[in-house]
C-alpha cells in the first residue's frame, strides 16, 4: 500500500515537472514569437516597438537587448533629425547672411562702374563696398572654422604657452577698434609667466569673438577683460556694461546661428559664441556668463591644467 501511495506521488510530481515544462516551453514559444513580431517592426523602421518581458520569462535578457537596441536607434534617429533641421535652418540663414550683404556690396560697386555717383562720393561708396566685403569675409571664415568644427576635421596644436604674454598680444590689437567704437576699455593681465597647454591660434580667436560680440550686439560703452588664475587653471573674463541677454536667451546664446537681436540686420552671424563654446571644450574648459537685461554681460572662459 504505502508503495503504491509512493509511486502515486512520483507519478504526480512526474505530472506537474511535466506540465510545468510544457508551460514554460509554451511561454517561451509565446515570447519568441513576440520577439519575431518586434524585430520585423523594428527592421520596418517602427523604433517605438518594444518586447515586455517578465522576471521570470528566459527570454527576458534577449528582449531586454533588443529594447536597448530599438531606443538607441530611435535615440540616433531624433539626434540625426534634430541635425537636419539645424542643417536646414543653417542653409536658410545662411542664404539670408550672404545673399544680403553680396547683393548690397554689387549694388555699390555697380554704382562706381557705371558712373552713378558723383567723384565727390566715389570714396565713401568704395569704402562701404569695402567693409560690406570684409564682413562678407569674416563671415565665411566663421562659417569654414565652425564646419571643420562640427565636422570633427580641426587639428589642434597644443603645445605650452606663455597665456598672458599671449592675451597681452591679442588685446593690444584690439586697442583701435574699441577706441574707434568710442568703448573704453580696462585690462588686467598678470606681468609674471602663466604656462598653459593650449593651442594658441584657437585661444586668439576665442578671445577674438568674444570681444566682437561685445562690439556687434552689447551697445557697451565700456568693456574689461581679466585674466587671472583659477585653482590649476586660468579663467578669462570678459564684461561689458551693455543692454545684458535675457534670461530665457542666456541658455541658447552659445548655440550656432543663435542671435539675441530681435531684427536680422544686426550685425554679426550667430557662429561667434558657438565656436567659442566649441574651441573651449576641445581645451576641456568651461564658458558661461552671467547677465541680466540693462546689467551688461560677463563671460567667464575657465582653462584648466596650468603647468609649472
Amino acid at each position: 500500500m504505502n508503495g503504491n501511495i509512493l509511486w502515486g506521488v512520483v507519478c504526480l510530481l512526474l505530472v506537474l515537472a511535466l506540465g510545468y515544462t510544457v508551460a514554460r516551453l509554451l511561454r517561451v514559444r509565446e515570447q519568441l514569437q513576440q520577439i519575431q513580431d518586434a524585430l520585423a517592426d523594428i527592421k520596418n523602421g517602427n523604433l517605438n516597438r518594444r518586447v515586455l518581458a517578465r522576471e521570470s520569462d528566459m527570454t527576458r535578457s534577449i528582449c531586454y537587448d533588443i529594447n536597448q537596441i530599438a531606443a538607441n536607434g530611435q535615440a540616433k534617429l531624433v539626434a540625426q533629425r534634430q541635425s537636419e533641421q539645424a542643417y536646414k535652418r543653417l542653409m536658410t540663414s545662411l542664404s539670408h547672411d550672404v545673399k544680403t550683404p553680396l547683393t548690397s556690396l554689387m549694388g555699390y560697386l555697380e554704382a562706381i562702374q557705371t558712373g552713378m555717383v558723383r567723384e565727390s562720393e566715389r570714396d565713401s561708396y568704395l569704402q562701404i563696398a569695402y567693409d560690406k566685403a570684409r564682413r562678407l569675409s569674416d563671415f565665411v571664415q566663421s562659417l569654414f572654422a565652425w564646419v571643420k568644427l562640427d565636422s570633427g576635421e580641426q587639428v589642434f596644436h597644443f603645445e605650452e604657452q606663455d597665456i598672458c604674454e599671449l592675451t597681452r598680444d591679442i588685446l593690444a590689437d584690439w586697442i583701435p577698434a574699441l577706441e574707434s567704437a568710442g568703448i573704453l576699455y580696462e585690462v588686467s593681465v598678470p606681468e609674471e609667466e602663466y604656462p598653459l597647454r593650449i593651442d594658441a591660434a584657437a585661444y586668439t580667436r576665442i578671445v577674438n569673438n568674444l570681444l566682437q560680440n561685445v562690439l556687434a550686439h552689447s551697445q557697451a560703452t565700456s568693456v574689461a577683460v581679466t585674466l587671472a588664475a583659477r585653482g590649476a587653471g586660468a579663467c578669462l573674463t570678459v564684461r561689458d556694461n551693455g543692454r545684458g541677454i535675457a534670461p530665457a536667451e542666456q541658455e541658447k546664446i552659445f548655440e550656432r546661428m543663435y542671435q539675441c537681436d530681435a531684427s536680422r540686420s544686426a550685425r554679426g552671424n550667430g557662429l561667434g559664441l558657438s565656436i567659442v563654446r566649441e574651441l573651449v571644450l576641445a581645451h576641456r574648459g568651461t564658458v558661461s556668463v552671467e547677465a541680466s537685461p540693462g546689467g551688461g554681460a560677463t563671460f567667464h572662459v575657465l582653462f584648466p591644467g596650468i603647468l609649472s
